[in-house]
């Protein structure tokens, strides 16, 4: 983990998930997000420590595991409140929740694990709680209530709105909660007029046009994908592993549940769009383009 300064206020922790600081004060500081379990949690305390400063509070951009994971330990170490938005709130504190959305059912036991299922933490609304200096953006899409902050130096951290063109090339398929959402919230990041970018799995950028650009390409390529696929009639299970098959993925617990369930979130999307329909057959529910 590197600490690295962007701003008269605000720095960051360079990670496979990003984690944003901001100085409210000479000694106290907010965390953006916490990362993915304990042990970045008590790395980021160790950096915290070795600057002399306190943690004061936690702000949740979503309740992802990888991006809740070190709430606990922060929390259970240094009694700071802990932000976060709407329903990001109930998963904070009921984080079984997220498992059992990726599944649709109380989750199995291979999906009970520290990359779905953080430890709990007791949160509190980010409504009238925010720091001055901060100010909280929506950027649905990837999950239910994500956002954004910007920070008064003019930063933005970005959370999950925006993915990488290495893991959109290498992965191809990314989480979405709500296609829609996460396409309008793209629309909405090119009316931003910011000094710096900080996604949380993407390199800082004073440039994020072509982020945006690549994100909705493979989001359009993925859409005709699974049309293509739907010319015949195909159960969700047959559509999944063609996906799968499309791109060269491997199939495994954690990959079943997080494309599986993202898979759906194209379904219903396309559904809406009036380009898919479904029917009943045989007791099985298929999928068709119209």
């Amino acid at each position: 983990m590197e600490l690295i300064k962007v701003g008269e206020k605000t720095y960051y922790i360079k990670n496979p998930t990003n984690i944003g600081i901001y100085k409210v004060d000479e000694e106290n500081v907010y965390l953006i997000d916490s990362g993915n379990d304990k042990d970045a949690g008590k790395k980021i305390l160790k950096i915290i420590d070795e600057q002399g400063w306190k943690v004061k509070g936690i702000i949740t951009t979503h309740a992802n595991a990888d991006h809740i994971g070190g709430n606990k330990v922060i929390q259970d170490r240094t009694g700071c409140s802990i932000l976060a938005n709407k329903i990001e709130k109930s998963i904070t504190e009921n984080p079984i929740l997220e498992p059992a959305l990726l599944y649709g059912g109380y989750p199995f036991k291979d999906i009970r694990n520290k990359f779905l299922l953080a430890k709990e933490s007791k949160a509190i609304e980010i409504e009238s709680n925010l720091p001055e200096g901060l100010e909280y953006i929506n950027i649905k899409g990837h999950f239910f209530d994500m956002i954004g902050i910007k920070t008064s130096d003019d930063v933005y951290f970005l959370a999950d709105s925006l993915f990488s063109e290495e893991t959109i090339t290498k992965y191809h398929l990314f989480f979405i909660y709500d296609v829609r959402e996460y396409l309008n919230t793209l629309d909405y990041l090119e009316t931003l007029d910011g000094k710096l970018y900080i996604p949380s799995h993407c390199e800082a950028t004073d440039d994020i046009t072509n982020l945006i650009k690549v994100n909705r390409n493979k989001i359009n390529e993925i859409s005709n994908k699974i049309l293509e696929i739907c010319k015949e009639e195909k159960t969700f299970e047959e559509i999944l592993k063609e996906i799968f098959e499309v791109y060269n993925l491997i199939m495994n617990a954690n990959q079943y549940v997080l494309i599986g369930s993202t898979v759906k979130s194209y379904l219903s999307y396309l559904n809406e769009e009036d380009k898919l329909t479904y029917e009943f057959k045989d007791n099985k529910m298929v999928w068709k383009q119209k």
